[in-house]
């Protein structure tokens, strides 16, 4: 989801459509021109986000799975929004691999210099998260036309430039600190290890090297999954720890959300995070914050959120707006 300057609601659809939501939530219309989309496994039309200057030049981004030799891969376009078309369509980035239909990342965030952060699954290919030479399982920043804005980190070697992080397995939330102004993700784990990290320049985050998740097909004694996490699951020194993380099994985070707003006072500074299922079942968590610490965290217990969640966002009212996906796939306003 994007919230348009008047409230309204732009939202992007799997299968490749996208909508316009009206501000009341009563009628949805279709928006024209968007790309050919691969919409299969976890594939289609995937994150969107509006041009930091976009009231004065209204382009419009968004990531999909694009068709291409071998398979498909994450890419990024970019188009002027007028009326409900999508006017001067160009892409802006493509993956350097295309391949199955799993784990494409795809979120997209904004920082205040105006340049892109893009989020990289690794496509279940493990080992390409460390390879340096290629973006899947990374996150790489770019200006608004696709070229490599100054400041990325410097890897050296054959690494590209681009790339602002590495060794992340599938990053499918993300979201700016109000504050820090740096970026927060989601990432998914393999048998459990889900994980919150804070994507810093040049840090490696250590998949597929160590996880305090587990490979799949491992089996573990009732909540103890310390005897199968992959490396032993501790990541210092070498790697970054996560600011937390979810075990013996995971929630499959999705999209997230910093809340800043009045309407919800209590819930000022607290992050929000979409979850797909699991075990615990699908919601949306809350976590309590001191500083880039996790205090505390607990799973939002509405009923209307017992569904998969895709997608976490404040809306202008200050309410918080929870995309859910399926044949019942619906916005829930909370708010007072």
């Amino acid at each position: 989801m994007a919230f348009l300057p008047d409230a309204r609601i732009l939202v992007t659809l799997k299968a490749g459509g996208m909508v316009i939501v009206s501000a009341d939530g009563a009628t949805k219309t279709p928006v024209t021109g968007v790309p050919a989309v691969v919409s299969s496994g976890q594939g289609g039309l995937l994150d969107v986000a509006l041009d930091p200057d976009f009231t004065t030049t209204p382009w419009v981004y968004f990531s999909y799975a694009e068709p291409g030799s071998g398979g498909s891969g994450t890419a990024v376009a970019r188009a002027q929004l007028v009326g409900n078309a999508l006017q001067n369509l160009a892409v802006i980035f493509r993956q350097s691999n295309y391949g199955n239909g799993e784990q494409y990342g795809s979120r997209l965030v904004f920082r205040p210099d105006k340049t892109l952060f893009v989020t990289l699954g690794e496509r279940q290919r493990f080992t390409p998260a460390q390879d340096l030479a290629q973006t899947l399982g990374k996150v790489v920043r770019i200006n608004r036309d696709g070229s490599i804005p100054a400041g990325n980190p410097n890897l050296g070697g054959s690494a590209l430039p681009g790339i602002w992080s590495y060794g992340h397995r599938n990053p499918q939330g993300a979201a700016l600190h109000p504050t820090t102004n740096e970026l927060w993700i989601s990432e998914h784990g393999p048998q459990g290890g889900d994980e919150i990290n804070i994507s810093r320049a040049g840090q490696n985050y250590g998949w597929p090297t160590v996880s305090y998740g587990c490979n799949y097909g491992d089996s573990y004694p009732g909540s103890d999954n310390t005897s199968c996490r992959i490396g032993g699951g501790v990541h210092a020194p070498n790697f970054i720890e996560p600011l937390t993380y979810w075990v013996p099994t995971s929630i499959a985070p999705s999209g997230m959300a910093f809340y800043t707003g009045a309407l919800l006072s209590e819930w000022q500074g607290n992050l929000f995070i979409g979850a797909m299922g699991g075990p615990l079942g699908p919601g949306v968590w809350r976590l309590t914050l001191a500083g880039d610490t996790v205090a505390a965290r607990e799973k939002l217990s509405f009923s209307l959120l017992s569904t998969r969640i895709r997608d976490v966002r404040q809306g202008p009212d200050g309410a918080l707006y929870v995309l859910t996906d399926g044949s019942g796939g619906r916005i829930v306003r909370i708010a007072r």
